[in-house]
């Protein structure tokens, strides 16, 4: 919570992009601060798991990547005043979940994070950091600062996974060559493409999950 309390966006983006903060509102830092007391108040080493980058209606209200304010409460157990609005990357990322065990034993070995733990929109919806080549070059060293601070906090492995096998999974891959952070980056079909386009297969998407992360589990 130390790192989310001190991020602070250090480049320039075009005009008509906004950058968009969650811990800045107190609401959003409160619960993600009661998330992170309830499943990392340890020293475990947990797997990352990195996203793109937070969207309006999932960690952009609750502080906590692919959580919206319906999952945070009936599936993490954390109350809370938002309004009860799904996100269908938050639901395919719990229905995961629960096929792997429950939020307990999952996040005792799991942690999503994002590329960038801060979120664009452009035009009032979400903007992808790779989607505007400025802004993909911008973010960059805020990146790299970003994956820095969270592996000094939280212990991991030399696996981690990256949600989207296409652009985020390119633009890693990339970035990870150039600074040495994980020895193998597992690709995973992000869950908002799952959703969107092969709905009728969850099932069968989270059996990939599973089998992808179950692989590298010692």
């Amino acid at each position: 919570m130390q790192f989310y309390s001190a991020l602070r966006p250090d480049f320039p983006v075009n005009e008509g992009i906004s950058i968009m903060n969650p811990y800045r509102d107190s609401e959003t830092f409160l619960l993600a601060s009661r998330f992170y007391e309830k499943f990392y108040s340890d020293k475990k080493p947990r797997a990352f798991l990195f996203g793109i980058n937070p969207g309006r209606h999932g960690a952009g209200v609750t502080g906590v990547p692919f959580t919206d304010p319906i999952r945070l409460a009936g599936e993490c157990g954390i109350a809370n005043d938002l309004k009860k609005k799904g996100e269908l990357s938050s639901e395919f990322i719990y229905t995961m979940i629960g096929a792997y065990g429950g939020v307990e034993a999952f996040y005792e070995r799991y942690f999503f994070t994002a590329m960038s733990p801060l979120g664009f929109v452009r035009q009032g919806k979400n903007l992808n950091y790779y989607d505007d080549k400025e802004l993909s070059r911008a973010v960059e060293p805020f990146v790299l600062q970003c994956i820095r601070r969270q592996l000094e906090t939280i212990p991991t492995y030399p696996t981690c996974y990256c949600l989207g096998e296409g652009a985020n999974y390119a633009w890693f891959r990339r970035f990870n060559e150039k600074h040495g952070f994980f020895r193998e980056i597992v690709p995973l079909p992000h869950p908002r493409w799952v959703m969107q386009y092969r709905r009728k297969r969850i099932g069968e998407f989270v059996e990939l999950y599973l089998s992808r992360l179950r692989a590298c589990e010692g």
